[in-house]
């Protein structure tokens, strides 16, 4: 455990998102819950540090680098969290921010429709139920939901 953590506190010191992702599954064997949460709060903390560079910078972040990709994924993560918490208001502005920081154009319409299911104050597990489309999601390998049965708009029409 000792190797783990020096191994973590290396990765935390260099500001190294992706590093701590690696890490990920032998954290989950070794650590409690408590120590779990330390451990994503702080790779949350590094990624809310490179998005306020990016943002302060004028910078767009690249899927294809490394820790631009861990910046992202870890964004998504807080942002979900916050929408399956009920906190869509929140949620939609993390939506729309994480979009507009990336380079990535299926990552950003993806934000855009995760955003407008929070704007319409669409709870989470209906969002997910009714439009996202989980077998394509999942086949394809990606860290956030990019793949809908239908558009939020359509939605509103229908109703």
């Amino acid at each position: 455990m000792d190797e783990l953590k020096g191994k973590i506190y290396n990765a935390q010191a260099a500001g190294d998102i992706a590093a701590l992702y690696v890490l990920e599954a032998q954290a989950h064997e070794v650590f409690d819950d408590d120590t779990l949460m330390a451990y994503y709060a702080n790779i949350l903390d590094l990624a809310l540090e490179r998005m306020t560079n990016a943002l302060e910078n004028l910078e767009r972040l690249d899927m294809n680098e490394v820790q631009d990709f861990a910046t992202l994924r870890a964004l998504y993560e807080y942002a979900i969290e916050h929408y399956s918490a009920g906190s869509a208001h929140d949620a939609s502005a993390l939506f729309e921010v994480i979009g507009g920081l990336s380079k990535d154009e299926p990552f950003n319409e993806a934000m855009k429709m995760h955003r407008a299911a929070c704007d319409a104050k669409i709870p989470f597990d209906d969002f997910i139920d009714e439009y996202v489309d989980m077998k394509a999601v999942q086949e394809s390998g990606k860290f956030y939901i990019g793949e809908f049965k239908k558009c939020i708009e359509e939605a509103g029409e229908e109703a």
